[in-house]
């Protein structure tokens, strides 16, 4: 720790600036010095200016030191959870200042979070990384009951952010924080956690009830959160977001059902539709 009472600046660490623009369909817009870059998930690129280089990589980059077993072994963890074994990063290779910028995948906000301020380390779930100064360690943090998580739905597999840097996360729908004090706990849906700071103790529970987890529609289980500790939580997680998408799309088969209709099968039969 530094006379401040921060932790020690990592010189491998990228400093940049950024800005927010949108409402509800947000994008965030890095401005990088000359060699600044960024690391980013594929898929999440929305324009760069000429002079900044693309760069696919084995992991994401931010300890080259550690070997190829070392990278092998946390690109594995990763592929374990659905995740790409590669990373992107986004390089100004160019003179003067250059510019990129990352659109999130679905309506909501982006967060901007100071990993220095947090004490160097967040949790965060795993579809809600956006991108972060090249530096930040991105590792996926497995549940203590990993029994449990193996059904916990969606939210169970969370990723850990290390590094002093910033970072940036994307939550569907409305952001909610909250700061939760030693010993106040707070049950939450697993697809609506965004991240927490590691102080915080989470679990994953079943609801209780047969009859609840199958009829109840909030799933098998949920989700306990222990302070002390910040939290980020979401209103709209895109799995739900996508199911009453197609809940409502209408869908035609063979038998020309359209099962998006208000009536479906019913008001056909009593519309005389005998196709």
């Amino acid at each position: 720790m530094n006379s401040s009472g921060q932790p020690p600046f990592l010189p491998s660490m990228h400093v940049v600036d950024y800005t927010i623009h949108g409402d509800d369909m947000q994008f965030v817009e890095i401005e990088l010095d000359p060699q600044e870059a960024v690391v980013a998930e594929a898929g999440g690129m929305m324009f760069m200016d000429e002079g900044i280089a693309m760069e696919t990589i084995f992991g994401d980059g931010s300890n080259a030191n550690k070997g190829f077993m070392g990278a092998l072994l946390g690109a594995g963890k990763r592929l374990l959870t659905g995740e790409s074994l590669f990373m992107t990063v986004f390089m100004n290779q160019g003179a003067g200042k250059k510019r990129v910028a990352f659109g999130a995948p679905y309506p909501g906000k982006i967060q901007p979070v100071n990993l220095r301020e947090l004490g160097g380390e967040l949790i965060a779930q795993k579809d809600s990384f956006l991108c972060a100064a090249k530096g930040v360690s991105i590792s996926i943090a497995f549940q203590k009951r990993l029994g449990a998580g193996l059904f916990g739905g969606e939210g169970f597999i969370m990723q850990r952010l290390q590094g002093d840097g910033l970072a940036f996360v994307h939550a569907g729908g409305t952001l909610y924080e909250r700061v939760l004090n030693p010993g106040e706990s707070l049950r939450v849906d697993t697809g609506c956690i965004v991240a927490f700071q590691p102080t915080v103790d989470y679990d994953i529970q079943y609801v209780g009830s047969v009859k609840t987890a199958f009829f109840g529609g909030e799933g098998l289980f949920f989700a306990t959160l222990r302070g002390p500790g910040k939290i980020w939580l979401q209103s709209l997680p895109f799995s739900r977001l996508a199911g009453r998408i197609v809940a409502a799309a209408p869908q035609t088969g063979s038998g020309g059902r359209e099962e998006g209709s208000v009536l479906g099968g019913l008001g056909r039969m009593m519309g005389g539709d005998n196709r």
